[in-house]
Parts: C-alpha cells; sequence; structure tokens
C-alpha cells in the first residue's frame, strides 16, 4: 500500500466508506473497518479524508450517510450497499454531483458505479458446494437428504453463492445420489434461518446434511440440532465467513468448513480503486483483473475479484491462524483445547 503514496497525493476530496450492518456477518466491524482504515493509512491518505462508517441496516441511513458525504465533499464512495434498491438511489444521486462510487463486497444491481470490489462469488458457492460434497463422503452420511439453504434473495451475492453451489450439487440430484429436501426462501438474519430450517426439518425428518451460506446462519442451527440429540460428524453443515463460532463447530465436528476470505486483500484493493479515482488515474490491470455482469443494468462492470478458501480443521492453522484472523487463545480456550491440539493448531 506504502507504493500508493503518490497516488494518494495526487487526489482531490474526501473518501467515504458506508458499510451495511453489524447482523449478516461480525465481519464489517471485526474486520472491514479496521482493516479499510489501515489500508487507507498506509498509503498515504489522512485521517481528516477518510470516513468509515455503518448504516446498522436501514436503507435510509445508508441513503442518508451519503447525502452527507456528498454534501462535506466526498469525491469517492465505497459503498456495500444493504439492497440493489438503495444502492441504486445512492449512485445516482453521486453521479448528478459527480462523485465516483465503488460497489464494495455486493453488486449494486442497476447501478452505475464505477468499479466493483468483492471476492469471486460464484467460486465462493463452489468452494462450499464442493466442501459439502467431500464431507458427506467423508462422514459417511447415508442416503443424503439436503436441505438447501440461501441467504437473503434481495442481495446479489447470495445469488451468485447459489448459483455456484446449486451448480455443484445439480449433478448429485439428477443422479439420484442425494435427495433435494427443501430449498427455504433465504435470508441473512441467523434467528429467521433458524425458524426456517426448523419448519422444514419438523416435516422432513430425514434431513441428514444442510447447505448452510454462512456461519451466523448456521450457529443457530447447529445448536438446534445438537439440542435434537444429533452427534458429531453425522449432520454435515457448511458456512462462510470463518467466524470465531463457525470455526469452533468445525473443531467440535458439527460443521464441515466454512470459506474463509481474505477480507484484509478486499480491503486493500477497495482503497486501492478508490485512490486511484480520486485522483482520476486508471488502476491497473494487475488489480482491476476480471468483471461482473449487472443483468439489471446490462452492462459488465470492471472488478477486482479475490479468490476464497475452504477452511478445515486440515489447514485452520495455516489460514486463519497465520493470518491473525482469529487469535488461537480465543478459539482454542476451555473445552475447544483438546480439538485444536488435534487439528495442530498453535498460536
Amino acid at each position: 500500500m506504502a507504493g500508493l503514496k503518490s497516488v494518494a497525493a495526487a487526489g482531490k476530496g474526501s473518501v467515504t466508506v458506508i458499510l451495511p450492518d453489524t447482523v449478516s456477518s461480525t465481519r464489517y466491524v471485526e474486520f472491514d473497518a479496521p482493516y479499510l482504515k489501515t489500508a487507507f493509512a498506509d498509503a498515504g491518505l489522512s485521517t481528516a479524508d477518510l470516513t468509515v462508517e455503518n448504516a446498522l441496516g436501514q436503507d435510509s441511513t445508508q441513503l442518508s450517510m451519503a447525502q452527507s458525504a456528498i454534501t462535506k465533499g466526498a469525491s469517492v464512495l465505497v459503498v456495500d450497499p444493504l439492497d440493489s434498491g438503495v444502492g441504486a438511489h445512492i449512485e445516482s444521486l453521486a453521479k448528478s454531483h459527480g462523485v465516483a462510487v465503488i460497489d464494495y463486497d455486493r453488486l449494486t444491481l442497476g447501478g452505475t458505479r464505477s468499479y466493483y470490489v468483492s471476492f469471486n462469488n460464484v467460486k465462493v458457492g463452489q468452494v462450499m458446494g464442493q466442501g459439502l460434497t467431500s464431507c458427506i463422503t467423508a462422514w459417511g452420511v447415508k442416503n443424503p437428504n439436503l436441505i438447501v439453504m440461501r441467504g437473503a434473495p434481495t442481495d446479489n451475492n447470495a445469488t451468485l453463492f447459489a448459483q455456484g453451489y446449486d451448480g455443484v450439487l445439480a449433478p448429485f440430484f439428477s443422479k439420484g445420489t442425494y435427495k433435494d429436501v427443501s430449498n427455504p426462501a433465504g435470508t441473512w438474519t441467523p434467528s429467521v434461518a433458524l425458524s426456517e430450517f426448523q419448519q422444514q426439518y419438523t416435516a422432513h425428518k430425514n434431513i441428514n446434511a444442510a447447505l448452510i451460506p454462512n456461519d451466523e446462519n448456521g450457529a443457530p442451527i447447529i445448536h438446534y440440532l445438537q439440542g435434537q440429540g444429533i452427534k458429531a460428524k453425522t449432520f454435515p453443515t457448511t458456512g462462510q465467513d470463518a467466524t470465531l463460532t463457525g470455526l469452533q463447530n468445525i473443531l467440535t465436528g458439527y460443521q464441515c468448513g466454512t470459506v474463509y476470505k481474505p477480507i484484509y486483500e478486499e480491503a486493500q484493493a477497495a482503497a486501492a480503486l478508490a485512490l486511484y479515482v480520486r485522483a482520476g488515474q486508471t488502476p491497473p490491470s494487475t488489480l482491476v483483473n476480471g468483471s461482473t455482469q449487472d443483468t439489471t443494468a446490462n452492462v459488465s462492470v470492471p472488478s477486482v475479484l479475490l479468490n476464497p478458501e475452504w477452511v478445515t480443521t486440515a489447514n485452520m492453522n495455516s489460514t486463519v491462524i497465520a493470518d491473525k484472523f482469529v487469535p488461537a487463545s480465543q478459539l482454542c480456550a476451555g473445552s475447544f483445547a483438546s480439538a485444536c491440539t488435534a487439528a495442530g493448531i498453535s498460536g
């Protein structure tokens, strides 16, 4: 990031980052916000020219934050939209004031942003699906009967995740190797995900594996299954975001793995893009390495697409622990100490 100091010096106006919420994932508070602040600082942007805030799950708040940033002289907005409706509204407003927008993590459908930075979200889904199929085999699940869950229908990322894992699972369903029992509507609210699962599990007691799209949704479902007497390594589940609870569920055999996305890479890419745009410079092709289709606006969006990784007990130490994403002291506290030792995890 230090190599961008001349770019930061050439830019004008401030940068405002608007994150979506604190509920769909703890990542926004624990990782994105501090990583973004560090990335911009390392690149030479003064703290006076950077604002990082969170809309706390409210469309109206996210819009008012954008309006305020534009009024105060922002030249670039980095926005992780709660949904495409508010995202498109923000981008239309920004465009009318000559302010550039970068979509962060979620693409605004029907938007007018300059760039998009995220992980390759179809690949996220593929990694998740492949993790589940491997786990079903490893845990010796007979006659797999799956519930395939989704994120919020309003989130384009959730659609892309599903595109990825549906593609992996489809051959197993078509051949009759697995049975596709249930496909709830989807949500990023953990309590709603639990309710969806409970309704389906009550109606279909043959369900014995679950594609769950993130750790936050998985945590209450796994707790519920434990309360139903389900034993370790008998009911495969998946997740995403490498949360502390998700990793501990992996260690104890209630979750197969989690999709780990090194968020510091995403934050650094977003900061670099924002600084190039702020300086009126074209970012290099080594940074902008792909494109993403906005299916509503029918345009191809120049994108930075990063690669996710499937984390299990086998590589936990060399990924999330090595990256200091989760401290070993927290992961291995109390009753999890022996499981950490067995997984070769050290801090």
